[in-house]
């Protein structure tokens, strides 16, 4: 018997495996294999498809099996879960493996792409960034909390909270003073920061091709073009435009029925910080729309008028993912399928 399928449950240190041959019937049961021994195991394996769960290190991994021969498939956890046997197992990592095992089997589950080093060097100056922001936004409400102990009620906008530090600043005890002067520091520095990755990631979209035809796009930037390219590549694991919208949770939910249609909200499933890029490039194009003449700038602004704001700014968010999963499809030719 010949093992044609394999799961692997990914650690730090130690990993579950579960093979199986074209019948489902378990060859290859090994609860626990260190670390230093898996490559070498794989290795051994005549070529087969290896399934795992879609976290951390599982790109390294799906490089590493496919340089041995393997086909490798990665997917979200959450679609591997149904498949756990709870009756039969608990929640262990053989019983992990052996789900994987299942679901990777699935002629209809949905597959993550294998990133490639670069692909994941990008998203590290992504998740640093976004990191970097997060900790500015925590620092602001850090500084807005501190201010309301003492009567001042700041508004949102940030702009705001530094103006009405700044003019009520020696009205205030000694010891706030110092922390509001560290506060600010620190986010005066952080700031430096996100502008410093920013310059990179506009560096990084000028010199590839991808991104510069994706920044054609209008509300389509360095930064979104550059994540576009980092998390899809050259987006040929999507059979067409309306996927890649659905994967970023752009599309509505559906509560269909016995023949009605019925669309809920947008379901937002996938990567939110690519979505938060798509909707936020959306809304910049929106500003000032209503004085622009362009047919364009004339079908969001009747947008506006008949669904709102927001729905205008996801509809434009979904149509560029469309064109972008056309930009990055067909590459040089997009521009024969973009009239």
């Amino acid at each position: 018997m010949i093992i044609t399928t394999v799961g692997i449950d990914l650690a730090k240190n130690v990993f579950a495996v579960h093979g199986v041959d074209k019948n489902g019937i378990p060859i290859l049961v090994k609860p626990k294999v260190p670390r230093t021994a898996l490559p070498e195991l794989i290795a051994n394996l005549p070529p087969c498809t290896i399934g795992m769960e879609a976290c951390s290190g599982a790109h390294y991994w799906a490089r590493l099996f496919t340089r041995y021969g393997h086909n490798v498939r990665l997917m979200a956890p959450k679609f591997v879960s149904p498949y756990r046997l709870a009756g039969k197992a608990g929640k262990n990592d053989a019983a992990d493996a052996l789900a994987i095992c299942e679901a990777v089997r699935r002629p209809h589950m949905r597959f993550v792409p294998v990133k490639d080093e670069e692909q994941q060097s990008m998203q590290c100056l992504h998740r640093t960034r976004q990191g970097f922001i997060e900790e500015r936004t925590a620092s602001y409400n850090r500084l807005r909390g501190l201010v309301s102990e003492f009567g001042f009620i700041a508004p949102q906008r940030t702009e705001s909270l530094r103006r009405l530090v700044a003019e009520h600043r020696e009205n205030l005890p000694g010891w706030i003073r110092q922390c509001i002067d560290t506060l600010l520091e620190h986010i005066d520095a952080i700031e430096l920061k996100i502008a410093e990755y920013d310059r990179i990631l506009a560096t990084i979209a000028k010199q590839d091709s991808r991104s510069q035809n994706l920044m054609k796009l209008k509300g389509v930037g360095p930064t979104t073009a550059s994540a576009l390219v980092a998390s899809i590549g050259t987006a040929h694991d999507f059979k067409n435009g309306r996927q890649l919208a659905a994967w970023l949770g752009l599309t509505p939910s559906q509560y269909s029925s016995g023949g009605k249609s019925r669309l809920g909200k947008i379901t937002k499933a996938g990567d939110a910080y690519l979505r938060t890029l798509l909707v936020q490039g959306a809304r910049s194009v929106m500003i000032g729309v209503e004085k622009k003449q362009d047919p364009f700038s004339q079908w969001v602004s009747s947008l506006i008028n008949r669904r709102g704001y927001w729905r205008t700014a996801v509809a434009i968010a979904a149509k560029n993912a469309r064109l972008c999963w056309a930009s990055l499809f067909y590459s040089d030719d997009f521009r024969f399928y973009n009239k």
